[in-house]
């Protein structure tokens, strides 16, 4: 693996962190007025230490904690993440051994207060924006996937912080943020994967009021805890009747000491993240939130930002493919020059420039619309403000729309683009790819789970198409996001093409009658629409730059754009043809 600081040295991330991102905005959501800071300089409070007072310090910290990472990403876990790969998992008598390379930069991560980035400075976290933590998922996905995993789990206390009673939040939270406790999240049963309104694992009170879960849960992360850090299990069970669906279901704290891991799976990637099968036997639990609001609340709640945590990841692994590729493209000489300059393998590494820098710009932009809404969302229910009428705020609504369209957009996308990068990346080695004697190898491995946990890209296209047929109306959401972005650059005739592109093909597919047959054609809409998205991404990132910078970016757009367009004449001839077969049938 490329051992550097994933952070500052990486050139485009300092151009988005640097220049191309509009903090402002993003501060502004999340600190509301640095009201932090000053209650710090009334109380002395130690839990608000670190909060910023300015805009500039926002940066600044940001700016630490994302050097630090990058730092520890690229020179202590990296360098060791093939040994960890190798010796993988250990499981015996309910019990998972993680590789000591693991458990010991795992503990630098630890001792330098890293881990604890989406959990509020009053619960003993970072206190970070979504964007920033997106930086964090990236550069953690790079230097080692399962790592990744392994230290974003105590993050999982966000679901306490949001839904849980303030017992249960002053009981769990600081333990998690000074990682004492890590979690796990049981949606998953061997019968109900994403269908969870189906989910039959069973929660009943008993005669003292205490609920009591019975039933298997599969494929659960971290639900054996880490090393010798315990897990608390978020548990989704029926409290209602059997055939009750979504509204019969609600959230339990369930302590992991109480469950038995029956197994672990044996995947083809991951190999230090245990995927755990757990038994429920009576186990006590403690209810979060409301009954009956398990998946409709609590697990929706968090769906946006579960979807960039995965979106985040499958950056991180896009970048290692393509940072391994490009040193070996370099190094590998053939035919007398490095294989780099053969025409063939430039334009793979060339593809892989601009889907990299395209599949940022979403990433963070995805970020920021979550940055937008949650905070301000949240501050609503904390003030006890009814569900119905925070839906009404005109600043939660807009923005968690565009949210709803973005984060699975992200997930999507960035996980299908880290794939192609990584087989690419892989085609780039040649024979030496498919030995185990390359970083390359693993890399691919693990890039196969992201298009498929957290959501498939197919559930992922069904969340996005009502966004993208709703939003693009007259008075639509998306549709005004486009225009006001438009609206602040000097739009290219390529990415006016795109526009006129997806009006064409938002109209053909509308005019499918065959529900059917509609559906089965949603993905060539959605794509159109992420390839406008990312090229008008890609355009405004390349007007806040200057110089050579700016002229790189903008020779990225248009290599993107152009792509887009052969791309977007392919689907519109798809979607009309199914639109002529639906009619002749």
């Amino acid at each position: 693996m490329i051992t550097n600081n994933y952070f500052s040295d990486n050139k485009d991330i300092m151009a988005q962190f640097q220049n191309i991102l509009d903090w402002n905005e993003v501060v502004q959501a999340y600190e509301d007025g640095f009201k932090d800071a000053a209650e710090y300089a009334k109380t002395s409070d130690e839990r608000l230490a670190s909060a910023p007072g300015s805009l500039e310090d926002a940066l600044e910290y940001y700016k630490t904690i994302l050097e630090a990472l990058g730092d520890l990403a690229g020179t202590v876990v990296a360098p060791v993440s093939a040994e960890m790969d190798r010796e993988g998992l250990k499981f015996a008598d309910g019990q998972v051994t993680f590789p000591k390379a693991m458990s010991e930069a795992y503990k630098q991560i630890q001792d330098a207060g890293l881990q604890p980035y989406s959990i509020s400075r009053r619960r003993g976290g970072l206190g970070l924006p979504c964007t920033v933590q997106a930086f964090m998922m990236e550069i953690l996905g790079r230097a080692d996937a399962s790592f990744a995993i392994a230290v974003g789990c105590v993050n999982l206390a966000e679901t306490i912080e949001r839904f849980g009673s303030e017992e249960m939040k002053a009981e769990y939270i600081p333990q998690m943020a000074l990682g004492k406790i890590t979690g796990a999240m049981a949606l998953t049963e061997p019968n109900h994967g994403s269908d969870l309104p189906g989910v039959q694992t069973r929660a009943e009170k008993d005669a003292n009021g205490v609920w009591h879960l019975n039933g298997t849960k599969r494929f659960i992360t971290h639900a054996c805890g880490f090393t010798n850090t315990p897990s608390v299990i978020l548990t989704l069970a029926r409290t209602g009747s059997p055939t009750s669906g979504a509204r019969g279901l609600s959230f339990f704290l369930v302590k992991g000491e109480d469950i038995q891991v029956a197994s672990i799976e044996k995947k083809m990637g991951l190999h230090c993240s245990p995927t755990c099968e757990i038994v429920y036997e009576n186990t006590p639990g403690i209810l979060i939130g409301e009954e009956g609001q398990g998946l409709v609340k609590c697990a929706m709640g968090m769906i946006n930002t579960a979807r960039l945590s995965i979106a985040g990841q499958a950056m991180g692994i896009a970048e290692a493919a393509r940072g391994e590729a490009k040193k070996y493209a370099s190094e590998r000489i053939q035919f007398g020059k490095p294989i780099e300059k053969i025409p063939a393998v430039k334009k793979m590494l060339d593809h892989m420039d601009r889907e990299v820098a395209a599949m940022r710009c979403l990433l963070l932009e995805a970020g920021r619309t979550v940055d937008m809404y949650l905070w301000r969302q949240e501050r609503l229910e904390h003030s006890g403000m009814q569900d119905r009428d925070i839906r009404k705020d005109e600043v939660v609504r807009k923005w968690e729309k565009l949210a709803n369209y973005f984060t699975p957009l992200s997930k999507y996308y960035i996980s299908e683009m880290c794939n192609r990068v990584a087989d690419n990346a892989l085609q780039i080695h040649g024979g030496s790819g498919y030995t185990e004697d390359y970083d390359v190898a693993r890399i691919y491995r693990d890039a196969r789970i992201t298009n498929i946990y957290e959501g498939t890209t197919q559930l992922q296209i069904v969340a996005t198409i009502g966004t993208v047929v709703a939003g693009m109306t007259p008075a639509g959401h998306l549709r005004a996001y486009i225009d006001e972005e438009m609206g602040k650059i000097s739009p290219s005739d390529a990415l006016r093409k795109m526009y006129a592109n997806l009006e064409e093909a938002l109209t053909a597919y509308k005019a499918i009658e065959n529900s059917e047959t509609r559906d089965m054609f949603a993905f060539e809409l959605v794509e159109i629409s992420a390839r406008l998205v990312n090229g008008l991404l890609l355009e405004r990132s390349a007007s806040r730059l200057q110089g050579s910078d700016k002229d790189e970016r903008l020779g990225l757009a248009r290599a993107y754009n152009a792509e887009s367009l052969g791309i977007a004449a392919g689907n519109i001839t798809k979607i009309r043809g199914a639109g002529a077969i639906a009619v002749a049938v």
